[in-house]
């Protein structure tokens, strides 16, 4: 592990600490703006975006969202799931979330440590620990409780109190998306020149029409863009066939032909092993064909909705890191495969390894 990464791993460490709840992301980008100025970018705030500029803004454009799965506080000692909060999706307004879901949350985070902060300073409001969790009978949502946080008003979020683990080679914790965030941060450090993005509230589904503003303000149909995430895999075993995954399309829209091919070209001079998420899950959908097992979507992505509704105006493609324990507070991702994902940001970048 070189000097570089070593700086990057203490880079992480600090940002996963700080909580960015969906919907309540404004404290987060304080934290990012100064990371970002101390190392020399300029830093513009926009509803829903962060943008950071190097010298030469054009140059390459890269996007990673910063929000992470937590808790809103909706009444006395009543908490819910951000995401549900900050994308409207209840019963009462007919958009509702599958109880599947709904079971799956209530059991993930039962006594998981949460701290709750002012949304816009970031300021300490108190830590308590989740105890019970149940889907309201007459709401048909699923509620929180909270011991600790019993004194929180209605509006202030909670996040979940994390740390990274650094273990046999894998890195652990509340990964999506701060790690994929972390190096683009770390980037300026090695001299990036051109835009990063930070999205807020892609985790319920509304990031992208932050960016899409941003290109509709500024944009040129020559950008291409990389949106940066990590990819959900069932075990190490499945995670470890790759370094870094590419797309060619998610639901919503094919991805730019062109730039994917590009990287994947690149990740082939490179020696780095990479797939395609969205071939190897129609491959599983193909295995299961005639079973009662249902088939699996082959993922909605950020990029996938600008790419849907931008008329050609952004050029896109992705690359993501692979991961287990997607959406709970022990997502790992390996550092041979962080290293080689670095190694694709920085050639991307032009910048010398």
């Amino acid at each position: 592990m070189d000097n570089s990464f070593s700086e990057f791993l203490d880079l992480l460490k600090s940002l996963i600490r700080q909580p960015s709840v969906v919907g309540a992301e404004h404290s987060f980008f304080r934290v990012l703006q100064r990371e970002l100025e101390e190392r020399g970018a300029k830093v513009t705030w926009y509803e829903g975006l962060l943008v950071a500029q190097g010298n030469a803004p054009e140059s390459c454009h890269f996007s990673s969202h910063i929000d992470r799965h937590g808790l809103m506080c909706t009444g006395p000692n009543e908490f819910q799931f951000a995401a549900f909060i900050a994308g409207k999706m209840t019963d009462l307004l007919g958009n509702d979330v599958s109880n599947e879901l709904k079971m799956t949350l209530m059991n993930r985070f039962e006594s998981t440590p949460v701290l709750a902060y002012e949304p816009w300073s970031g300021a300490y409001r108190g830590s308590g620990t989740i105890n019970n969790a149940y889907i309201c009978e007459f709401r048909n949502n699923l509620i929180f409780e909270v011991e600790g946080l019993e004194h929180l008003v209605a509006g202030t979020p909670v996040g979940f109190q994390d740390k990274l683990k650094v273990d046999d080679g894998l890195l652990s914790g509340q990964l999506d998306n701060v790690l994929t965030a972390a190096m683009l941060v770390h980037l300026f450090s090695l001299g990036y020149q051109g835009t990063a993005f930070f999205t807020a509230e892609e985790e319920s589904g509304g990031s992208w029409r932050y960016l899409l503003e941003w290109y509709r303000r500024f944009g040129d149909p020559t950008n291409n863009l990389y949106v940066l995430d990590t990819s959900p895999y069932r075990n190490r075993e499945e995670a470890d066939k790759q370094l870094v995954v590419l797309r060619n399309k998610d639901e919503h829209a094919e991805f730019h032909l062109e730039t994917t091919q590009d990287l994947a070209r690149l990740c082939f001079d490179l020696d780095i092993p990479f797939s395609f998420k969205d071939q190897y899950i129609e491959h599983l959908n193909q295995q299961t064909l005639g079973s009662d097992q249902a088939r699996m979507s082959i993922g909605r992505t950020e990029l996938g909705r600008i790419t849907a509704n931008a008329n050609g105006l952004v050029h896109g493609t992705t690359l993501q890191i692979p991961t287990t324990g997607y959406h709970t507070m022990n997502e790992t991702a390996s550092i041979e495969a962080c290293e080689a994902f670095l190694n694709v940001l920085m050639h991307l970048a032009t910048l010398k390894p």
